[in-house]
């Protein structure tokens, strides 16, 4: 009998505690440098909006202090457990990815290489490098670091030279110790060193299709329109139209297609759960009910700033369609981008809105 006892008030304690510690009425104390988290995990407020918390993630047990990764589209399901104060966090209905023949879920993290950590975000790849990518700066003590690999280890390792790269000096005679700098190559007297972007031929290619039909998705071209005149990719978020819309209401009588509606409502963007900080009432790609489909024809390319709950602020490109264009390239009902590829956007420029 006495053998339960502690037992029971084990149990009666861990049910108090658990009680005050999903109560947002006691005041917050939160410590002074915010926790610091695995790299690939957010770092958000918690469901008090007190304080900032490392985000739980994918099937990882979640509560009201300790939130699922919003940024992931992770949510806390409190139906998968018996305890009403504790869930799991589940991901939102989004496509899967495909890597190296594996197939992970939307929402999902993993580690394809030891450098790297990603997750998948309805059909899109997102990594962030696991090693340091910042150059150590030369100091008296190590005039000349260089990177190099060391057996074993994932990341490259900082390593010490007193002598600089051979790469910058040539010897004076085969046999002889002694070597000087090499000359650099410079513009004649008077005149501006000449930078690559003067002589640079620009190539661009057209933006991709938009990579979900409806909802927010990721465009792409490559471009070396830079400073360095060298190729790049880049990128934009897109948005053809709203998944939740229904389009086919606002055809009029005796016509078969709305080419590009306008939204009725001002509306803001949300993005990996942050908002757009200002109000939009954008262009959308309609539908047709004579089995055409309608996609982007001319579209501006205009940067947005997201504001996040936990106060962050970021700022992506993102494509804003001006007209659409109604067509048979359709492949299967009604998915307008199978085809697509075919029908390129043209007209397309920066703009400030």
């Amino acid at each position: 009998m006495s053998s339960h006892v502690p037992e029971a008030l084990w149990l009666l304690l861990a049910v108090l505690q658990s009680t005050v510690s999903q109560d947002c009425s006691q005041t917050c104390s939160c410590p002074a440098d915010p926790p610091r988290c695995p790299v690939g995990t957010s770092l958000v407020l918690d469901g008090c909006g007190c304080c900032k918390v490392c985000a739980r993630q994918l099937r990882e047990p979640c509560s009201l202090l300790e939130p699922c990764d919003h940024h992931k589209d992770l949510y806390c399901d409190y139906t998968l457990l018996s305890d009403t104060q504790t869930g799991v966090c589940m991901a939102q209905d989004g496509q899967p990815c495909v890597l190296g023949r594996r197939t992970y879920g939307s929402g999902e993290s993993f580690r394809p290489t030891c450098k790297h950590q990603c997750v998948c975000m309805n059909g899109e790849i997102g990594c962030v490098p696991t090693c340091p990518t910042k150059a150590r700066p030369p100091s008296p003590d190590c005039p000349y670091p260089r990177p190099v690999h060391i057996p074993g280890k994932c990341c490259e390792d900082w390593v010490c030279h007193q002598t600089p790269p051979e790469r910058h000096y040539q010897a004076v005679s085969a046999g002889v110790s002694h070597v000087r700098p090499l000359v650099p190559q410079s513009s004649p007297p008077g005149l501006p060193a000449e930078s690559p972007r003067e002589n640079c031929i620009v190539q661009t290619t057209a933006w991709s299709e938009c990579s979900a039909s409806c909802g927010m998705g990721i465009s792409s071209r490559v471009t070396n329109d830079n400073r360095r005149c060298q190729l790049e990719r880049q990128t934009r978020i897109c948005m053809v139209r709203p998944c939740s819309s229904q389009q086919e209401r606002d055809i009029r009588k005796g016509k078969k297609c709305i080419r590009t509606p306008r939204a009725q409502l001002w509306m803001r963007f949300r993005l990996s759960g942050c908002s757009s900080s200002r109000l939009y009432r954008p262009r959308f790609c309609g539908v047709c009910t004579d089995g055409r489909c309608c996609t982007p024809s001319t579209s501006v390319t205009a940067s947005v700033e997201f504001r996040c709950p936990e106060g962050d602020v970021f700022t992506r490109k993102m494509m804003f369609i001006k007209t659409c264009s109604c067509h048979h390239h359709c492949q299967q009902d009604n998915d307008i981008f199978l085809a697509s590829s075919a029908r390129r956007m043209s007209g397309d420029y920066d703009s400030t809105l």
